[in-house]
């Protein structure tokens, strides 16, 4: 396992989780993800990208929901942990995610290459 699935994994256990609004997809739009974390979800076609995208969906986004929740990139893990990435629903954990992490996982994105999800 390289270091950058190490530093994935590390501050995935430091993320505080939420309960979302059921039915509630608004954060699940287009985003991007490093290729350690692209490896984790599965390969979709370039006709179900364009779908997705059709509609400023994530193409991992079914009927019931995020189809890949327990692999979702870093990214979709912050949304709704902290004030900068509000859920549109109000939502939040008890507490929001330390800042020291936060600045991690932003700094994680930044030096790695991002491809689109």
């Amino acid at each position: 396992m390289n270091s950058n699935c190490r530093k994935i994994d590390k501050l995935r256990l430091q993320i505080p989780s939420f309960a979302c609004v059921p039915g509630c997809h608004d954060c699940c739009g287009p985003v991007t993800a490093s290729s350690e974390e692209m490896a984790r979800l599965p390969v979709k076609s370039d006709a179900e990208h364009d779908a997705a995208l059709a509609e400023y969906n994530c193409v991992h986004l079914g009927p019931q929901g995020c189809t890949v929740y327990d692999q979702r990139p870093l990214i979709c893990r912050l949304f709704g942990t902290t004030p900068r990435l509000p859920c549109p629903q109000g939502q939040r954990p008890e507490e929001w995610v330390e800042a020291s992490v936060e600045r991690q996982i932003h700094q994680l994105i930044a030096s790695t290459r991002q491809v689109l999800v």
